[in-house]
């Protein structure tokens, strides 16, 4: 028996690990099959209520399209202005691009309450008109394009320049070559990065609870705020959605890329 421990520790370790990290995600899907009413604390019997009547919570839709709408248009906007600040800090040299690389880890470095609150004084100073739906968004936008940065700049900073060389010598103009070579091979990061930057806007709860101000409320608000009188199994139901979403979408990326990597070694 030892001997076959020492043989499988690593294994046995993982599976410990990984079922570790799963259980909140399983407790998650369990209980958004309970029949549980307002309150889903307890276990009170099996059905599929909450899976066939979304919306019968209070505020849970609206709160998760609020969500989507916020998700979708930040991970637009901090892909395509982070993106181009990756090209020019991984290409260019400048003047002040030691003080833009700073500047752009700063929000990645700085705790979620200190920012919140930063931008909560900023709005507030500037009349609280930006409170809500604006506030939010321009705040997400924020955060996630460091995140967006950071992962297309290294993206670019593994591009072989001896392909575009390539193109260049067979009379492509610049439009042609990185229409047709560089961006299809940062393509992958710019991916990833959008990915990262929704999953962090569609997650985000200390920001959007600083900003959102009384009339605006998204999923995670709405999961804190319902757990003051007890989390509706929709929420539940939501939440599993999204994982199964996630993990449909990086089985995908996985597969995507383990074909390309077999079509090129062909």
């Amino acid at each position: 028996m030892s001997r076959w421990i020492s043989n499988n520790i690593f294994r046995v370790y993982a599976v410990i690990a990984v079922a570790y990290l799963l259980l909140p995600v399983a407790y998650t899907l369990v209980f958004s099959f309970n029949d549980g009413g307002r309150s889903n604390l307890v276990w009170h019997g099996f059905t599929f209520k909450a899976w066939t009547n979304l919306c019968d919570a209070p505020g849970v839709c609206e709160s998760l399209r609020n969500s989507l709408q916020v998700g979708v248009l930040s991970t637009l906007i901090a892909t395509v202005l982070g993106t181009m600040i990756a090209f020019a800090l991984g290409r260019y040299a400048f003047t002040g691009r030691s003080t833009t690389n700073l500047l752009i880890f700063l929000p990645m470095a700085t705790p979620e309450v200190v920012l919140g609150s930063s931008l909560l004084a900023l709005f507030l100073n500037m009349g609280g008109g930006f409170l809500g739906f604006t506030g939010v968004l321009m705040a997400h936008v924020m955060f996630c394009i460091s995140f967006v940065v950071v992962t297309v700049k290294a993206r670019v900073a593994t591009l072989d320049p001896k392909l575009e060389e390539a193109a260049r010598d067979l009379y492509a103009t610049e439009a042609q070559t990185f229409w047709k070579v560089t961006f299809p091979l940062v393509l992958p990061g710019i991916a990833s990065a959008a990915l990262l930057a929704f999953s962090l806007s569609f997650d985000d709860f200390i920001i959007t609870y600083f900003n959102a101000g009384s009339n605006f409320q998204t999923f995670p608000v709405f999961v804190w705020t319902s757990n003051q009188r007890g989390i509706p199994p929709q929420a539940n139901v939501i939440a599993s959605l999204m994982f199964f979403v996630a993990l449909i979408a990086v089985i995908t990326a996985q597969v995507s890329a383990t074909r390309r990597a077999k079509a090129l070694a062909k």
